[in-house]
């Protein structure tokens, strides 16, 4: 037998947030060790992985080795460590004072981010601290050299001229300034002296020139900071998350690095004496990597990383290729991914609210756990997001915490208390859950009540849907079927769940390995040293770049091969895996594609792109990036392979329940209470079964084994199969608020799986129907709308079941204008095409040359109109519409399998019905909290044009009248509304004003009368111009809804139009090649009576995301010199509004150039006293074509002009309104009059109140006001 040190001790550790566990092998011994340690525990000792490492070291060598003793770790073959150290400083905000040097202009750019707001319904728009604390910007600057748009595209000689160069893409790049490295050292000196250690450097377009970065770090470092360039973490476009990335790394580096000089101090040598290559750190792309060079970005999810390899290398066989999705359920929250074969990884996620731009394993987590807190609301029962934490932690834990999951698991005998690691209190679970039964049963619709178990088991319910919606996204989101997988379950509450999960999934086999309950560190055991080198590519894939990548890998293969073997990896245990990030050209959607056999990148991206997204296109293949990942394969560990195993599972004897350890009442929903039988995993035979229901437990897990399935005990696994995956039957007499909230959860889950994928009369099967006219429910018309109707296969074949609709903005419709959204239409046909209903596919046809004629010709005929000028674009895109439209009628057909459509149907309905009572609810509180008065509000477009508004509501049903008489005719511009977007603004501000979870729908409008009279602004006739509604009125309607509720001041009332482009049809019939391009623009976020407003954000029904800067000068001739908050311009008061946006657009070519913008004139209204936000402005910086000189014109909110070369527009956008305590806060309500809000005499003076009415909310008084806008 060889000693403990010829063969050395294999040590494998996850640190985790509570516990830290620990797998060792030791040579000579049988078993391996495997045990938990508190992470925090300082009365014991004081780092939980240097005492488990000593409690290992004794064990091994079978003697006494005394706390704080210097370990050695001559014995020791290697340690293997995951740490949450790092995700713990990111979400606590605990890292270290870091500093960002970035390209001037672009100081508030992480700030504004993609200027999205991460919850569309969150009025208060929270977001957590930023990362770093002080800005510098670096006066320098790069910019991409021609653009990707050109659609007559010219070769550029880098020779002939010194500003231009040729970038990693081999594209060329022109540097117009040079950063001033004295001015830098200066500033870096001040930082020093400020305490300031640690730097993030981003520079615009460093992905593909570093240079300025790599001589700003050079610089940096000799002065002694520690410097993260965003160019040597991740070399890839983009450079919002690529600066996000290098912040969190200089955040969080010194926080690891800390951590490990701490750790390696309880080492002789400090792993430094010939033992550095023993400690190796797991990554979050699941690789392992020595410690030395482990970095505080790839730590994010190490330690999650390690539970993927766990179960992909102990729970799949290649052989027998079955994919398994991976369900990991802790206290908190759950992690789910996938593995067929191959690590699924991902290039950009978000985490506490950070972008990173770095490989991570793709592992998605809901907040949904064992601690999850129960609520009923609204009518639905509801399962987090909130946890109860370790304190006061569950109810059960008896020191006052709220009911959650492990309470219900209790409370129905799924968690045995002899085997929990606490006493628990059973009374208390008992009460909370009698008198929530008394809740739901005195809210809940029909003569059926619940009892105190089906409310549980309805938790749990809810609970398993939960989580299984984010498992349907990660698999059917991608093309692949769910219940072709396998589940392969670990963690600590996984196996009470896991066969309800699999069986609403679908998935008829559970995996659970016998160290499922530390499989994160058993993974680490399992994982490889693993290098990842990438680099940027700018070419369309084909013979000519085929050749220039394959030297591309080689180079990168070298390099990535030389860093495997400085960790001690020898060659010939390297292997290399080659990848492109490909995507089709005019998209934005990029797949990373592994090197298939026969080396053909191309037919493998078409393959899965049609598999993910149910389309392909005829365009170029464009490669953005070259990656390689080294695999050092370091450590033979033997598994146990399960599936060899299962083939001789028939002839297993099953277990006689008398065998069992004990037999406990378990309470199951079909069942009811039932004697279950309590087997101990390590006292059940090898190779034989349990039959359901029963209980398998062990130190660490408890196992659920239903009626419905039966567990098979392997060498290392246990083995859950379904005897049935069939839900049980639902009724449809009365609605069960339990499968309400299920059915929300699969609901929502079709329709985020389906965004994925972007008259009755005369329709048959498979006809697809087009359309955007406001007549036909139309918004404003480069909203198309695709449409499918869906029939009965079964009955009545000729029966419309219901509808799948997608509806996407497209860049140009035609129209006089490039970009469709011209400021001076007066008239629908100039805003492009103008379809009221057009049948696109004809049982199963795709009418191309019909919508040619829709898209082109037609609109095309107008005077001064062109047709769309990005036909192959629009054709394309409404494919992938149709395409998607088929996702979502494959997920309802699927729920239809499972539940019938008569159930389906009764649920469909019933949640409309939820949202309605939700809606009532809502209206009735108003009501009281107004006294019974009307709601009254009016406020003024720029052109001077009232928007009024009553609200009437009906205290004892919840109903409303929303009364719009008063509001100005229709108007001689675009702001001409729908009276779909009306709608639209209505059921957004009842929803954010319910402000809970209730899926939305059009219950939400059914306690709502709409009166608007004819030929108004919002009912105007059907040739009205109406293109601005869309992006300007709704934000105004929106505007006024709040501010006839009270709940907030006005926001920045506007979307910031911009369209810039040439090309096109004119007066003569000639066509010019072109582009057109189109964005909107962030502003302020009103402030509410317990928030501030937010900064540089989209508000109210807007939340588009805003293209990249480095994208943006790569794909158009502009150069983007500044994107800031436009400070000051909130609204002052109590609380403050949010500061608007600047954004600076000089151009490179010659382009017709647009604005449609409001809130110029009129500025955001504060509430209760706060102050107006500030007016937007939209500059002309116009250069002279002869002396250079710059005129600064105003271009007022709408216009439109022809800018030459070295012109800039600069879009200031409008700050939201502040809140405020109004100064007579002890006046009681006084009546509003209708002619106290058409008439502002006396009322209101530049936006200041003189007095008037006051109204009593949320406890205090205010004056009604104070909550107006100037007039």
């Amino acid at each position: 037998m060889p000693s403990v040190a010829e063969a050395g001790i294999r040590i494998a550790i996850d640190r985790g947030g509570t516990f830290c566990d620990f797998w060792a092998q030791v040579p000579g011994q049988q078993d391996d060790l495997v045990f938990k340690l508190l992470s925090v525990c300082p009365d014991e000792y004081a780092d939980a992985p240097t005492e488990g490492i000593r409690q290992i070291l004794e064990k091994a060598m079978g003697a006494q080795i005394p706390k704080g003793t210097s370990l050695d770790l001559t014995p020791v073959e290697s340690i293997r460590m995951g740490t949450t150290v790092a995700t713990n400083a990111l979400l606590e905000r605990k890292g270290e004072r870091t500093a960002l040097l970035i390209t001037k202009g672009f100081r508030d750019l992480l700030i504004i981010g993609n200027q999205a707001r991460p919850k569309l319904f969150d009025l208060s728009v929270r977001k957590l601290d930023k990362l770093y604390e002080t800005v510098i910007e670096v006066d320098e600057r790069v910019t991409a050299e021609g653009f990707s748009e050109d659609p007559e595209p010219k070769p550029i000689d880098v020779s002939s001229d010194a500003a231009l160069i040729e970038g990693l893409t081999g594209e060329p790049l022109r540097i117009l300034k040079k950063p001033d490295l004295q001015t830098i050292r200066q500033d870096l000196q001040k930082l020093w002296d400020q305490g300031y250690r640690s730097l993030a450097v981003a520079l615009m377009h460093s992905y593909n020139f570093p240079d300025h970065e790599l001589a700003i770090g050079q610089l940096a470092k000799e002065m002694g900071f520690k410097v993260s360039l965003s160019s040597q973490l991740q070399s890839m476009i983009k450079i919002v998350p690529r600066a996000q990335s290098a912040v969190a790394d200089a955040y969080l580096s010194p926080i690891t690095e800390t951590y490990l000089e701490g750790f390696r101090r309880s080492f002789k040598g400090e792993l430094m004496d010939g033992h550095s290559n023993k400690l190796l750190l797991s990554q979050s792309h699941g690789g392992l990597v020595k410690f030395t060079e482990f970095t505080g970005l790839r730590a994010i999810l190490s330690g999650p990383a390690g539970g993927v390899i766990g179960y992909a290398k102990t729970c799949y066989d290649p052989a027998e290729a079955t994919p398994v999705l991976g369900f990991d359920m802790g206290g908190t929250s759950t992690d789910v991914s996938r593995y067929g074969g191959t690590l699924e990884h991902v290039f950009e996620s978000t985490t506490a609210e950070v972008s990173i731009q770095s490989p991570q394993l793709d592992v998605n987590t809901v907040a949904a756990g064992g601690g999850s807190i129960l609520f009923w609301s609204n009518g639905l029962f509801k399962v987090g997001p909130e946890s109860a934490g370790a304190y006061p932690g569950p109810a059960c834990y008896g020191n006052g915490g709220p009911l959650t999951i492990t309470d219900a698991n209790y409370f129905l005998g799924r968690i045995l208390p002899d085997y929990f690691p606490r006493k628990l209190d059973f009374e208390r679970v008992q009460k909370e859950f009698l008198k929530l039964t008394e809740a739901v049963n005195a809210e809940k619709h029909g003569d059926d009540k619940l009892t105190p178990e089906e409310v549980a088991m309805g938790f749990i319910d809810v609970a398993n849907a939960t989580m299984a919606r984010p498992i349907r996204s990660l698999s059917e989101g991608r093309g692949f079927e769910t219940a072709s997988h396998n589940l392969a379950c670990f963690g600590g509450a996984g196996g009470q769940h896991a066969v309800a999960i699999a069986r609403d999934l679908g998935i008829r086999r559970v995996l659970i390995h016998r160290l499922s309950s530390i499989l994160s560190a058993f993974g680490m055991a399992l994982a490889d040293v693993v290098v990842e080198k990438q680099e940027p590519e700018s070419a369309a894939y084909g013979p000519d770049s085929r050749v220039r990548i394959q030297e591309r890998f080689k180079l990168l293969s070298e390099r990535a091969t030389s860093e495997l073997e400085s960790q001690g990896i020898a060659s010939h245990r390297i292997e290399h895996e080659h990848f492109l990030n490909m995507r089709y050209r005019g998209s934005d959607t990029a797949l990373m594609i592994l090197e298939p056999t026969g080396g053909d990148f191309a037919a493998a991206f078409v393959e899965r792109h049609h598999r993910e997204f149910g389309f392909s296109q005829p365009r170029d293949i464009l490669v953005d990036d070259v990656r390689v990942r080294s695999v050092g394969k370091a450590m033979d560990v033997p598994i146990s392979n399960p599936f060899e195993q299962l083939k001789d599972a028939d002839s297993f004897p099953t277990n006689d329940p008398t065998t069992a350890k004990a037999t406990r009442k378990v309470y199951f929903g079909s069942t009811g209470w039932t004697d279950a039988a309590i087997f101990h995993i390590n006292a059940v035979p090898k190779h034989s079964k349990i039959k359901g229901p029963a209980v398998a437990i062990d130190e660490t897990q408890t196992i659920i084994i239903e009626d419905d399935s039966e567990a098979i005990v392997l060498d290392e696994h246990l083995i859950l199969d379904l005897i049935s995956t069939k839900n049980k039957v639902i009724g449809t007499n009365e609605v069960d608020p339990i499968q309400l909230s299920v059915f929300g959860h699969r609901f929502m889950s079709v329709a985020e799986q389906a965004e994925k994928y972007r008259g009755k009369e005369g329709l048959r099967p498979g006809d697809v129907v087009l359309s955007n006219h406001p007549c036909s429910g139309g918004t404003h018309l480069p909203d198309l709308t695709v449409t499918t109707p869906v029939f009965d296969d079964n009955e009545n074949p000729t029966e419309i079941l219901f509808f799948v609709a997608n509806r996407g903005h497209h860049a140009d419709i035609g129209g006089i204008l490039a970009g469709s959204m011209p400021p001076n239409s007066t008239e629908l046909w100039q805003e492009g095409a103008a379809i009221e209903s057009f049948k696109m596919v004809k049982e199963g046809v795709f009418d191309e040359e019909g919508l040619v004629e829709e898209l082109y010709v037609k609109p095309g005929q107008y005077p001064g109109c062109s047709g769309t000028r990005t036909l192959k674009d629009n054709i394309a895109d409404l494919k992938a519409a149709v395409a998607a439209n088929n996702r979502g009628i494959h997920l309802i057909q699927a729920l239809v399998r499972e539940y019938t459509w008569p159930v389906v149907r009764f649920y469909m309905e019933a949640i409309q019905r939820n949202a309605e009572e939700a809606v009532r609810s809502l209206l009735k509180t108003f009501s009281k909290r107004f006294q019974g008065h009307p709601l009254q509000a009016v406020d003024y477009l720029d052109d001077g044009t009232a928007l009024v508004l009553k609200v009437i509501i009906n205290g004892e049903d919840g109903s409303a009248k929303f009364d719009f008489t008063g509001t100005g005719p229709e108007a001689f511009n675009n702001l001409n509304t729908p009276p779909a977007v009306m709608f639209s603004g209505i059921i957004y501000c009842l929803r954010c004003m319910i402000s809970s979870e209730i899926p939305l729908n059009q219950g939400c409008l059914a306690p709502i009368e709409v009166y608007c009279p004819p030929n108004t602004i919002l009912s105007p006739s059907l040739k009205a111009a109406t293109v601005g509604s869309n992006v300007e009125t709704s934000q105004r309607i929106v505007d006024l809804i709040f501010k006839a509720f009270r709940a907030a001041a006005a926001s920045q009332g506007t979307c910031n139009n911009l369209t810039f482009g040439y090309g096109g049809t004119d007066e003569n019939g000639n066509v010019t090649k072109g582009f057109g391009y189109y964005e909107t623009i962030a502003g302020g976020a009103g402030a509410g009576p317990t928030w501030e407003g937010q900064s540089g954000v989209h508000t109210n029904v807007t939340n588009t995301r805003i293209t990249d800067p480095e994208t943006f000068e790569k794909r158009y001739p502009v150069i983007l010199r500044e994107f800031s908050i436009r400070r000051g311009s909130g609204g002052p008061g109590l609380r403050r509004g949010g500061d608007g946006c600047v954004r600076d657009i000089e151009l490179r070519y010659p382009m017709q150039v647009s604005i449609l913008s409001e809130r110029r004139v009129i500025p955001p209204y504060g509430m209760a006293g706060g102050g107006e936000g500030g007016r937007g402005v939209n500059l002309w910086f116009r250069k002279d074509p002869v002396d250079g000189t710059m005129r600064t014109i105003s271009l007022g909110g709408k216009a439109t002009t022809e800018m030459n070369i070295g012109d800039r527009i600069v879009i200031m956008t409008p700050g939201g309104g502040g809140y405020g305590p109004d100064p007579n806060a002890e006046k009681e309500f006084v009546p509003i009059e209708e002619a106290d809000i058409e008439t502002t005499n006396g009322k209101v003076s530049n936006g200041k109140v003189n007095g008037g009415g006051a109204f009593r909310a949320n406890g205090s008084v205010a004056e009604r006001d104070a909550m107006g806008a100037s007039n």
